[in-house]
């Protein structure tokens, strides 16, 4: 079915529709941020044909005493969305399922917001999600995504909340069939000023075919997120709940494929950062990062497209190997070390190869900014930040940071940081891996030739064996070969949007 996106209907249409639809009925349980989803739905009118139940339990203990007692004491939470839309939708079921369970679809909606506070010292964020049936009778599916507010005004935030709930749980029945014209529409009369939406996640068997974590690259790709996070397990994560009070290690690199020189950098990376006198080693979270332009092809322009089951590839792989992945826009480092430093307080350290050392000293990089090279630094190199460098071998030449030399008057800067510790060279490397590339291994796979598989991890070369990935020349076996999820063709829904 071709699920066209009717970007033109209000959020007063939208909720109307619901409204007037005889099989689809349900609850609304709303915690902070006002409850103007449920408004939504009985300013349009007809509400009584939707709404069986609106609540809201402000107070912590009634919250307690009716969706359990959170164990972190965190009421803005996953854990206590979930605990949300199980007693609703329990509700929903043990009371009218009897009575009107063969005519109708049930769903129950649920958000828990911290919106902004009377003195503005707190970032709006919040959970919103929805359980439904699509049929009488039917399984469950649920919707759950992870909001920030952006407006600096508490009314504005209430606002943004209620449009949202209303495109979310429209999006739910009337464009599940098509997850790419579900996502854009969860922006409808909202704009990516007003809200950021950084996770989002489908469960049930009419998703089965949806991967959310291609879902989870459109949101960053089409700039209703900044990033995205993946567990080792290969599930999408919410970046605060994961990163949140940690301190942070972070990788960056193409990954295609991984190979032991980053193994390497991870490891001899991680335990000089472990060695600061301020970084706890029981708290340490380590994570690889994927930028868009680095999934694109090496030089590729900005207009380039992304090729996703590439970009799985990398996911499976680096998760495979224990690792928390980032998928980012931001494409200077400044940018990322202001992002984490949002998130967590405790010390970043920047693990990444002398070219990049080169390139952030390389001031063209800095033209938008008003400030130049010095904003950004004053980003990249703030209290809690230290760079840690992995050599390169050049002509024979191990080139390192005491080899490095920048524009001459940029040399002061430099001393400056490396005397202030700043900007530490990686030792204890593994010198035997030096001399290997990651293209001249990609190449390599892609030729078929003998011994690249001893540049990379064994379990690595295993899965690109059995999965011929990176243009290595194999037959799968249709017997093992996996179902492909998509997350549909986006770019179509938002050429004709």
């Amino acid at each position: 079915m071709n699920i066209i996106h009717n970007k033109d209907l209000g959020t007063k249409q939208k909720a109307l529709a619901i409204n007037l639809d005889p099989e689809i009925y349900g609850s609304f349980a709303e915690i902070g941020a006002g409850q103007d989803v449920a408004a939504n739905f009985f300013k349009a009118g007809a509400s009584s044909g939707t709404i069986a139940k609106t609540m809201s339990a402000y107070d912590m203990t009634f919250s307690d005493a009716i969706y359990g007692a959170q164990q972190l004491r965190r009421y803005v939470s996953e854990p206590r969305l979930i605990s949300m839309l199980d007693h609703e939708y329990g509700l929903l079921i043990e009371r009218l399922a009897e009575q009107r369970g063969n005519t109708t679809t049930f769903f129950a909606f649920s958000g828990t917001f911290s919106a902004l506070n009377y003195y503005k010292t707190n970032e709006g964020h919040g959970w919103m999600g929805v359980r439904f049936q699509l049929e009488p009778n039917g399984v469950l599916h649920d919707v759950v995504i992870h909001v920030k507010l952006l407006d600096n005004d508490n009314n504005l935030q209430q606002q943004a909340v209620g449009i949202l709930g209303v495109n979310l749980i429209y999006a739910c029945f009337y464009y599940h069939e098509n997850p790419p014209v579900f996502l854009i529409s969860l922006m409808d009369n909202l704009s990516k000023d007003r809200i950021q939406i950084d996770m989002i996640r489908f469960e049930g068997p009419n998703f089965d075919k949806v991967d959310n974590r291609l879902m989870s690259l459109h949101l960053v790709k089409y700039g209703f997120s900044d990033a995205a996070v993946f567990g080792p397990d290969g599930k999408n994560q919410q970046p605060s709940e994961v990163l949140y009070k940690k301190h942070i290690v972070v990788i960056r690199g193409r990954f295609r494929p991984i190979i032991n020189v980053h193994l390497d950098m991870l490891s001899t990376g991680v335990k000089q950062f472990m060695q600061e006198p301020d970084v706890d080693k029981t708290n340490v979270m380590v994570v690889t990062e994927l930028t868009l332009q680095s999934l694109k092809e090496r030089n590729a322009d900005q207009t380039a497209e992304i090729d996703e089951k590439d970009f799985l590839d990398r996911v499976d792989i680096l998760c495979s190997l224990g690792q928390t992945v980032l998928i980012s826009n931001f494409h200077e480092y400044y940018k990322l070390v202001a992002y984490l430093s949002k998130i967590t307080k405790l010390k970043l350290g920047v693990v990444l190869g002398f070219p990049n050392l080169e390139y952030i000293f390389s001031e063209e990089h800095y033209k938008d900014l008003p400030g130049g090279i010095l904003e950004s630094f004053a980003t990249l190199f703030s209290r809690k930040v230290k760079l840690f460098i992995y050599p390169t071998l050049r002509d024979g030449v191990i080139w390192n940071c005491l080899r490095f030399h920048p524009p001459a008057h940029l040399i002061d800067l430099y001393r400056y940081l490396i005397a202030n510790n700043k900007i530490e060279d990686i030792s204890h490397y593994n010198e035997n891996n030096l001399h290997v590339q990651t293209d001249k291994v990609l190449q390599l796979i892609k030729q078929g030739a003998d011994g690249w598989e001893e540049y990379v991890p064994a379990e690595v070369a295993t899965m690109i064996k059995d999965r011929c990935l990176f243009g290595y020349s194999c037959e799968i076996d249709p017997a093992k070969e996996d179902i492909t999820k998509t997350g549909g063709d986006i770019d179509t829904v938002l050429d004709t949007a």
